[in-house]
């Protein structure tokens, strides 16, 4: 797989309306930066199958597309998510996977019906992800769009395998970062040149005695980084502008 686009799902109006607090998104960027890597993008949404179904799109129709999905796959009438996605990815039609079936009567015996059965439709091509917690079956499509529960406990040791598995390798990032006195315009001529391949940041802030705006840089080209960072270290020494560097370890 090329150089993947990371991108996370948090469904769950409960989230939005604070009855519960989303711990999947400083999980996910943690466990990628431990492989050098970040989300492009987060979205916490409601429980509206149109609005699921239309993010998914989105994200599908992005370069290299990896989507970490939280919620939505019980058997619930608020839960969406098998079948959104399935519009989104596939031919809109569920179909009861005989594997996930299986889990769930020999997890639940006559419980399972007449709701929890239910879980056991999913789109086309599905392949099931281990439920480490209770069994019940999580899936994937395409091995790059993954659909988890919402619970942390049985999603997030999904997310490492899964990352582990697209990231053998760790790559490292090499970041550097300052803190100058002075207002971030007075540096946009150095930003307007920063390479594409290149992350940067200005982070301003006003304090009682005046502005500062932290710079920070990054690239997995150890080089490119420095080159990067010297630009606006020249810029500061050459206006005589006070600044100090962070550590960001």
């Amino acid at each position: 797989m090329p150089e993947p686009t990371f991108f996370t799902l948090i469904i769950g109006t409960e989230i939005l309306n604070r009855r519960r607090q989303d711990k999947h998104f400083d999980f996910v960027t943690r466990t990628l930066a431990k492989k050098g890597a970040k989300l492009s993008a987060s979205f916490i949404i409601e429980d509206d199958p149109a609005l699921i179904v239309q993010t998914i799109k989105f994200i599908a129709s992005q370069p290299n597309p990896v989507l970490f999905s939280f919620g939505g796959i019980g058997s619930t009438p608020d839960d969406h998510t098998r079948k959104c996605a399935s519009i989104a990815l596939k031919d809109g039609v569920l179909r009861v996977h005989p594997e996930a079936k299986q889990i769930i009567e020999e997890k639940l015996g006559e419980d399972a019906y007449p709701h929890p059965i239910k879980m056991a439709q999913l789109p086309k091509g599905a392949k099931l992800l281990d439920n480490p917690v209770n069994k019940m079956p999580a899936f994937s499509l395409d091995e790059r769009y993954f659909f988890m529960p919402g619970f942390p406990e049985m999603s997030h040791p999904m997310v490492e395998e899964i990352v582990e598995k697209l990231l053998p390798e760790t790559k490292t990032y090499y970041r550097y970062t300052l803190t100058a006195l002075c207002k971030e315009n007075e540096l946009i001529e150095v930003m307007e040149q920063m390479p594409k391949d290149v992350e940067f940041s200005s982070l301003p802030k006003l304090y009682t005695d005046g502005w500062r705006v932290s710079i920070s840089v990054a690239s997995h080209d150890e080089k490119k980084a420095k080159e990067a960072f010297h630009r606006y270290i020249d810029l500061l020494e050459r206006r005589q502008i006070r600044y100090g560097l962070n550590d960001e370890s």
